[in-house]
């Protein structure tokens, strides 16, 4: 008699198979009705990984930046000391896309014709006739952009913003994908010049970059001892194409983001406004930063969807470079982003 009343109780809380399969495929309905397929993007941001990491160890996290700034057509600042591959990572990125990649080494001496191009008269033809300098291109790495000038530095402001250069009057148009990789060292301060507020606001993303875990250094030293592990940057496979590219960028903008989402990166945005430790708060760039970087979080994790948990990894690398501490607190040794995880954990997530 117990046993029945127990095999009863049991039964009772079971799952019924029937209706399982009518919650999933209710759920089905409610959720994935009309799903964007993000199958390809998601093996297309695996193989790029895959090919970084022949030749980088560990650094995951700088790799996912550098990929969701592509996909949310944004730029990104990297800052790391000398030596954490900052400068290779970001070629091999551009290795593996088949667009049109340009380095720039930055230097004091370096003007804005050197960047952007000049006009040069053509003899033969009687006329000037623009020389397009190295910036006319899908991918651009600049290395070390504090150690040029601020007049050289502002000659990106617009490119970076339009997409387009005006000189003598005309304006060239640059084609798409269009992505600036920058490095810089924070240590180093020797012929260095601070890039202005303008030109940090330019960037999606700031990248600080570590120094690898004990693991990482000893798979960094066997693959340099062993020759046969030691791959070139020349082998990675270049698979993506501008087109795939732009594909993927406008799937990324149809990823579905809830009116209290919304509500929620404005919400951050303002109390950066509001927060006494911060001298200059975020601007509404910034807030369109972190609904585009969100959007590439969830499609690179298989979501249509944002998620508060998507926002909240976009939230420091898009703001603790477009904030500004305070000099009292700065001088206490407060840090923007510690900043920035307080905000963060103070205001409301929506349910």
């Amino acid at each position: 008699m117990d046993e029945s009343i127990e095999n009863q109780e049991q039964n009772a809380f079971a799952p019924d198979e029937n209706t399982n399969d009518t919650v999933a495929n209710t759920n089905s309905d409610l959720y994935f009705t009309n799903r964007l397929d993000l199958s390809g993007l998601q093996n297309s941001v695996q193989q790029i990984k895959n090919e970084v990491g022949k030749v980088i160890v560990g650094q995951k996290d700088m790799v996912d930046m550098l990929i969701a700034a592509l996909l949310a057509k944004g730029h990104a600042l990297i800052e790391g000391v000398p030596g954490v591959a900052k400068t290779v990572t970001a070629k091999l990125l551009a290795k593996s896309l088949q667009v049109g990649f340009s380095r720039i080494q930055f230097t004091p001496d370096l003007m804005p014709s050197d960047i952007l191009g000049t006009s040069v008269f053509n003899l033969k033809q009687s006329e000037f006739e623009f020389k397009k300098g190295p910036i006319f291109s899908n991918m651009i790495l600049i290395d070390e952009i504090n150690r040029a000038p601020a007049k050289t530095q502002a000659a990106l402001f617009e490119v970076m913003e339009e997409q387009q250069i005006t000189i003598d009057g005309y304006q060239y148009k640059l084609d798409a994908p269009f992505m600036v990789l920058a490095t810089q060292n924070p240590i180093e301060q020797e012929g260095t010049y601070r890039l202005p507020e303008a030109q940090l606001d330019r960037f999606l993303f700031k990248i600080d970059v570590d120094y690898p875990n004990l693991e990482e250094e000893i798979e960094i030293l066997v693959r340099e001892h062993d020759l046969k592990e030691q791959i070139k940057t020349d082998t990675i496979n270049s698979f993506l194409t501008a087109y795939d590219v732009a594909q993927y960028q406008s799937l990324v903008s149809q990823v579905l983001v809830e009116q209290h989402l919304l509500q929620y990166i404005a919400e951050l945005i303002v109390t950066t406004r509001n927060n006494p430790f911060l001298y200059l708060g975020a601007s509404p760039r910034a807030s369109i930063a972190i609904l585009k970087s969100s959007k590439a979080f969830a499609a690179m994790s298989g979501r249509d969807f944002v998620t508060p948990e998507d926002i909240k990894r976009a939230a420091i690398p898009v703001l603790h470079h477009r904030v500004i501490v305070t000099p009292e607190r700065e001088m206490e040794g407060v840090t923007s982003k510690q900043i920035i995880k307080q905000i963060i954990e103070t205001v409301e997530i929506p349910r």
